[in-house]
């Protein structure tokens, strides 16, 4: 991507870091990787080479993500710098790159969302327990695009140790959130002390230099400043008010297993057990769960069903099940070497497992391990849409690296046998409040006789036939696989005919160029691949329209100038009238969309017998300009062509 600037707006506000298809040895990978390490010497940003790790683990690790700060990256699971209360949430590549040249990028306000745990964690219980029980139980769009603040008495926020809040935060972003952030207090404080005495006084990790120095983000020192300083004692204001309140006594829960293939879908594992359900691989891999804690709970599940637990790598510790293969990498270098010195890792190598390198491998279905035909997985990570960890026709769970570690010994999903019921009863205690402000999460445009002005070279009018995608949260892995997303060669022609394979292989036979895409709800959930909108523009399909839109393909289309706009009474509609459920279908129907009056109308039928129109908000000149500069690329050139002018 090239946007016409010569060097990095502010070379301290960037991070580089390699971690994606970090095993493909390619001559073509490691030029690319080559160049990126060259552009980030030349332009002085801070750089972090392929095997390093994963970058939001580099980013909390290293004291970039830093409490009351924000930071921000161009991958969907920024979220989980919420965990060291720092305000994380994704980007795209384009916003990047805008970032890169001008130092700014554009936001949306959202609204926000508390959500108020009690009670503690019970023994055997886990922060990846937490989050994948709240994808579960509040699973009908309860905090889609909101920012979450997590809220808890001192006593239950002190039962949820920082990397478990890392995993929490990390999956708000399967949960449909923005962002998920936790508080500055004592356990954050005293995990930031721990990290600093044992990273603080080692050489920097990147290119940069080689020098012994300490290092500057992660120390005591800046602990301490940050402590004294009064300004950085945030917190939400007293009579705050937020657009939901949602409640999750953490006392009543137990281990939980989401999927298969949703993290919607979450199951305590005593259920699964019952269910003797067969596995072919088991996975201990990515930025949410292989810390050197989580290493370490996996290999105490293995120590404990050996004859002498007690030792950091017992000889006798059990050898993964028949026929189940166990994949495990480390989040970053650093927690792999304390996990080799607590003898973590060798614990469970000991044990029959076969170690990747630190980076995003089976998790985004790249490398080695991946799900073949028919084959059931269990992983530690934070995602289990389909297709996504190998072939479409793969079941994918996720659950915490005890579940994974219990699984990959027996052969089933299975509990590692820690968590011991309440006396009292177990079922779970949730609630959910909305506040008086909440209508203003959604606003609905009110009936108008005035027009938008429409910037030269926009439409003011769009239509075409709907093509009706008859599901809920289709996610952008269904829109785009994966496995083609870092392939810098895919041409649009490719990209047309691969557009929603994931999600229905006939779609490419049935839409047609000048379709309407109509789809439910949660359109565009999951990872920040601009691919998912760029495809759909690659069919020739000018516009989509849901009941809603995941936020990060909602920012994708206004970035590479595909319109976008939510009507729910449409997908209800189209519901209605077509019982017979089928993945995608064409309708006959004719959809407008009236951009200057801000008003959408739908002829229902090939003859249009019924007609009808609503208002929708109107598109702004701002987001206009970005269109008609052909996406936000387009409009940084022109930008920094009228500041060169002016010079």
């Amino acid at each position: 991507m090239s946007i016409g600037a010569s060097k990095v707006f502010d070379n301290k506000q960037v991070v580089m870091t390699l971690d994606h298809d970090v095993q493909n040895k390619s001559e073509a990978n490691l030029k690319k990787y080559e160049n990126i390490e060259k552009f980030a010497k030349m332009q002085g940003v801070d750089f972090h080479p392929a095997g390093r790790g994963i970058g939001h683990q580099i980013m909390v690790e290293e004291g970039y993500a830093w409490p009351g700060t924000l930071t921000v990256a161009s991958d969907s699971h920024s979220n989980m710098y919420g965990g060291v209360s720092c305000l994380g949430t994704p980007i795209v590549r384009t916003d990047a790159a805008s970032i890169w040249a001008t130092g700014q990028t554009w936001w949306q306000i959202p609204p926000v969302a508390k959500v108020e745990l009690r009670g503690v964690l019970p023994k055997g219980v886990t922060g990846k327990d937490v989050i994948v029980s709240l994808c579960g139980l509040f699973n009908n769009d309860e905090v889609l695009n909101h920012a979450i603040e997590f809220v808890g008495s001192k006593e239950t926020m002190s039962s949820i140790p920082v990397d478990d809040r890392l995993a929490i935060a990390n999956m708000t972003t399967e949960w449909g959130a923005l962002s998920g952030l936790f508080p500055i207090d004592s356990v954050l404080i005293n995990w930031l002390r721990q990290k600093a005495i044992e990273f603080g006084s080692r050489p920097p990790t990147t290119t940069q230099t080689s020098d012994p120095v300490p290092h500057p983000r992660m120390s005591l020192k800046r602990i301490e400043d940050f402590l004294s300083d009064p300004s950085n004692q945030i917190a939400a204001d007293p009579n705050a008010t937020y657009t939901k309140h949602l409640a999750l006594d953490l006392s009543t829960l137990c281990p939980y297993v989401a999927g298969p293939n949703s993290v919607k879908v979450a199951t305590p594992v005593a259920e699964l057990e019952k269910k003797a359900i067969k596995i072919n691989k088991a996975y201990l891999v990515s930025c949410t769960n292989s810390r050197a804690s989580d290493i370490a709970a996996a290999a105490d599940v293995f120590r404990a069903k050996s004859t002498n637990p007690s030792a950091p790598i017992p000889s006798d510790v059990p050898k993964i099940a028949e026929g189940v293969e166990f994949y495990i990498a480390p989040a970053s270098t650093l927690e792999q070497a304390i996990a080799e010195k607590r003898g973590d890792w060798q614990t469970l190598l000991h044990a029959g497992a076969k170690p990747l390198p630190a980076g995003c491998g089976p998790c985004i279905g790249l490398g080695t391990g991946l799900l073949e035909d028919g084959e059931v997985g269990i992983s530690a990570t934070n995602r289990n849409f389909k297709g996504r960890m190998g072939s479409r026709d793969a079941f994918a769970y996720l659950a915490s690296p005890e579940v994974v570690a219990a699984s990959a010994i027996s052969g089933i999903i299975s509990g590692p046998g820690k968590y011991t019921p309440p006396a009292a009863s177990t079922e779970i205690v949730r609630s959910i409040s909305s506040s008086s402000s909440a209508e203003s999460a959604v606003p609905v445009a009110a009936e108008s006789a005035s027009t938008t002005a429409i910037l030269p070279g926009f439409p003011e009018r769009i239509s075409g036939e709907v093509v009706f995608c008859d599901a809920d949260n289709i996610n952008t892995d269904g829109i785009y696989p994966g496995k083609y997303t870092y392939q810098d060669n895919i041409t649009p022609t490719v990209m047309a005919q691969v557009c929603m394979e994931n999600y229905d292989t006939d779609f490419p036979t049935i839409s047609k160029p000048g379709d309407i895409l109509v789809s439910g709800f949660n359109f565009g959930c999951g990872s920040s691949r601009e691919q998912a909108a760029t495809a759909i523009l690659a069919r020739q399909i000018p516009m989509v329209v849901a009941g809603s839109f995941g936020n990060i393909f909602s920012r994708n289309s206004v970035n590479n100038a595909l319109l976008t706009v939510e009507v729910p009474r449409l997908v209800e509609r189209l519901r209605e009238e077509f019982k017979e459920k089928r993945a995608t279908r064409r309708t006959g129907w004719w959809f407008e969309w009236d951009i200057a009056r801000s008003r959408v109308t739908v002829r229902e039928g090939p003859e249009g017998a019924t007609e009808w129109s609503q208002s929708v908000g109107e598109l702004g000149s701002n987001v206009q300009e970005i269109i008609v500069r052909g996406g936000l690329e387009g409009w940084v050139k022109a930008k920094l062509g009228e500041e060169a002018k002016s010079v």
